[in-house]
């Protein structure tokens, strides 16, 4: 509670706040206007622009961001695909944000790593060392312990950790081809990712092989085996649009919908990786989601190859 002072007269109230509280951004303070939870003379003040008078009084009930709560357990039923004292293989659904993140503070896979084992907690990120984007299923690896987190975290950057994917994208592919095309932050669009200028961006390369097609709505739609030799944020989705070959119901990309999918036609379906503790060779698959299977059966697409 304080004052408006007369050399503060004019001033909006959510920059008022921000001298008042000054450990919360000014966002958050926004927000706390929003849901009632400041008033002026008694008065809740639901405009963040309202301009202050000298003399009144502000009363601001301060709560905690979402974020400082976002790192919490919470009981989500996970697939796992493999799990052992040292790691686990999570198959995750569309739909399941990774990180706790603006808009998705809590439901996330983080928060259910943190409710699934109580190692969990310790750990950077709760173990996680790679991501899927949300609309993206399949298969992910996880630490459990320190010792595992590191060692993955180098296989990654080694290249040593082998990801293959199932997609449904716009076009026909008749063959094997390449791209090699390093990846940036589009320069428009932040929520983005864009094929870099030359000798700027990050290297990134994917394989891609044909596992048949068909036609949808008088249009050619394939099916294709993707292998990464990169793991760039939405490289495949970027590599293909770049390749005339937008993935199926990936509105961020331009890929119209069909076949009933509502999210892009992506799945994490092949990790391979070296066990980072036992030194086992271990090689897992995760089959085609409920969305996935009737769409990629409808085309009469080939599976995965052994």
């Amino acid at each position: 509670m304080a004052d408006v002072e007369e050399r503060e007269r004019g001033e909006r109230l959510d920059r008022w706040l921000t001298r008042l509280a000054p450990e919360f951004s000014r966002n958050h303070l926004q927000s706390l206007i929003e849901r009632g939870c400041v008033t002026v003379d008694g008065r809740p003040q639901a405009k963040a622009a309202h301009k202050l008078r000298a003399g009144q009084r502000v009363e601001v009930e301060l709560q905690p961001t979402e974020e400082s709560q976002a790192f919490k357990a919470e009981a989500i039923a996970l697939d796992m695909a493999f799990e052992d004292e040292h790691l686990l293989v999570v198959n995750k659904p569309a739909g399941l944000v990774v990180h706790p993140a603006a808009g998705n503070w809590s439901g996330t896979l983080m928060n259910g790593l943190l409710a699934h084992h109580p190692g969990a907690g310790a750990l950077p990120r709760a173990g996680i060392v790679h991501r899927l984007d949300k609309d993206t299923s399949g298969l992910m690896v996880v630490g459990k312990t320190l010792a595992a987190v590191t060692a993955l975290a180098r296989q990654i950057a080694a290249r040593e950790v082998h990801r293959e994917y199932l997609a449904l994208a716009w076009g026909r592919v008749e063959s094997a081809f390449v791209v090699e095309q390093p990846l940036r932050r589009d320069p428009v669009s932040r929520v983005k990712m864009a094929i870099a200028p030359a000798g700027l961006g990050k290297p990134a390369r994917t394989d891609v092989f044909p596992l048949g097609g068909g036609e949808v709505q008088g249009r050619a739609v394939c099916a294709v085996h993707c292998v990464l030799h990169t793991g760039r944020t939405h490289q495949i989705r970027v590599h293909l649009t770049h390749s005339g070959h937008p993935l199926l119901a990936d509105a961020l990309y331009g890929g119209a919908p069909a076949l009933g999918l509502a999210r892009q036609a992506l799945h994490a379906a092949r990790l391979s990786f070296t066990h980072p503790i036992t030194g086992a060779a271990l090689a897992l698959t995760a089959p085609l989601p409920q969305d996935l299977a009737p769409a990629w059966a409808e085309i009469g697409a080939a599976g995965l190859p052994r």
